[in-house]
């Protein structure tokens, strides 16, 4: 079972800018174990539904992997790589926020020091524009804890994936969460090819991440009840 170690406390919850707790949550991965899955409807049946890292919500995906976001977390290196750090335009990253809504914008701005001005760059670029979104700069202490509580329990990647950031903090706000997207091996339980994202194959640098020993924490809250775990298809 999951302790207090990765409960927000009462100061930081306090400063969440939505009524807590929450109800039914959903946190949603990028693993290709989303594909065909069938699984949109059941997702977007969720009070609150969590997504990572901007990841594509266009209409061939929407049947797998639905369509609501409340939240969705948005990495500095992701406003680097896909849209130029925000020095040229600012219009290609606003029309693709979108996608997501009126959903709350999860940022590690002050993790890390580059990516501070990437952070503030985006929240500037969506509050200029009239965004009806909120760019939420994440507690680095928060972060901090969260990575020391894995890695006192087996993780022991140089950085936490994305994902698992989402379900610790969930799991701390939420009454009930599901778990959709997550399974790191190249091969599904059918032993059929899975692709590494349900929208490419793009592998992860294994030099920061320990997805493996991720997925089995997961499994371990899972088997204790703290959460479930989705890894099959959806009934339709």
């Amino acid at each position: 079972m999951i302790d207090l170690e990765t409960k927000l406390s009462l100061e930081e919850r306090e400063d969440i800018p939505f009524q807590l707790p929450l109800k039914k949550c959903v946190v949603v991965g990028n693993g290709g174990v989303l594909k065909n899955s069938g699984c949109g409807k059941e997702i977007d049946q969720a009070d609150f539904v969590m997504r990572c890292n901007l990841p594509p919500l266009s209409k061939q995906y929407t049947d797998d992997v639905g369509r609501k976001t409340q939240l969705v977390t948005a990495n500095p290196s992701i406003i680097e790589k896909s849209f130029q750090s925000l020095l040229w335009s600012r219009k290609a990253f606003v029309e693709s926020m979108k996608a997501y809504g009126s959903s709350y914008i999860y940022m590690p701005a002050f993790s890390m020091k580059p990516g501070t001005d990437l952070s503030l760059r985006a929240y500037h670029a969506l509050a200029d524009s009239a965004s009806n979104q909120t760019v939420l700069f994440a507690n680095p202490d928060f972060l901090k804890n969260v990575g020391r509580f894995w890695k006192h329990r087996g993780v022991h990647g140089r950085r936490l994936s994305t994902g698992l950031f989402l379900v610790s903090l969930a799991l701390g706000v939420c009454d009930e969460v599901t778990a959709f997207g997550f399974w790191p091996f190249a091969l599904g339980l059918d032993q059929q090819p899975v692709s590494h994202h349900y929208y490419d194959n793009v592998l992860p640098s294994s030099r920061f991440h320990a997805m493996p020993e991720e997925f089995l924490q997961l499994w371990h809250l899972h088997k204790s009840g703290t959460l479930r775990l989705r890894l099959g298809p959806c009934a339709h």
